[in-house]
């Protein structure tokens, strides 16, 4: 059985549906009508290895703000799925990537205890269509609804693109090694769960 899972989510402001296999090649089919965010999804699918497909069709006409958020929330849930008991996994991982002059940090833990450190400021309000503070919002519910301890920081950097891409590449390559199976078939915990 494939670790995967699809998660269907429809609110009054948002109708989302994502795949995702985390076994698969990195291949991403995303479109979320906002085009810096679609770019981000993909380099977070391409750089974690995982296969990702999403379609969101949000209330645009009023801002980014509840595509981008419901987006985490339900990526974030198809994660946990996709995962089951967690047990088994590397759990841990951290990367740092350079994008530039921007260098961004990712360390996490699949816990199943849900916290967001988020340590990144910006220049601009936005990056196309894309507002600069959705970001944190990204992170916050995806890492809430995964059950991921997260912490992200920009190190340093300038360009608010570089920043953005830094964070989201830091963090599928540490989502990458996180995942990775142990061989044991258990929690690595000294609780023995997770």
């Amino acid at each position: 059985m494939g670790r995967n899972a699809e998660i269907s989510r429809k609110t009054k402001e948002t109708d989302i549906t994502v795949k995702l296999e985390l076994d698969g090649s990195g291949k991403p089919d995303i479109n979320t009508g906002i085009g810096f965010f679609d770019h981000m999804l993909t380099a977070l699918s391409v750089h974690s290895g995982f296969d990702l497909y999403v379609r969101c069709d949000g209330d645009l006409n009023v801002d980014g703000h509840h595509s981008v958020e419901d987006v985490g929330i339900t990526l974030g849930q198809a994660f946990a799925k996709a995962l089951g008991t967690r047990a088994g996994i590397s759990r841990y991982g951290s990367s740092y990537i350079p994008m530039d002059e921007a260098l961004g940090f990712c360390a996490l833990d699949i816990s199943g205890r849900p916290f967001l450190v988020f340590n990144a400021q910006f220049t601009n309000e936005r990056i196309g269509e894309y507002d600069s503070c959705l970001t944190e919002e990204f992170m916050r519910a995806f890492a809430f609804n995964a059950g991921i301890t997260l912490h992200l920081r920009c190190e340093y950097g300038k360009n608010d693109h570089h920043i953005t891409e830094a964070l989201f590449k830091a963090l599928a390559h540490a989502l990458k090694a996180a995942v990775t199976p142990l061989g044991t078939g258990e929690a690595l915990s000294s609780k023995g769960t997770l």
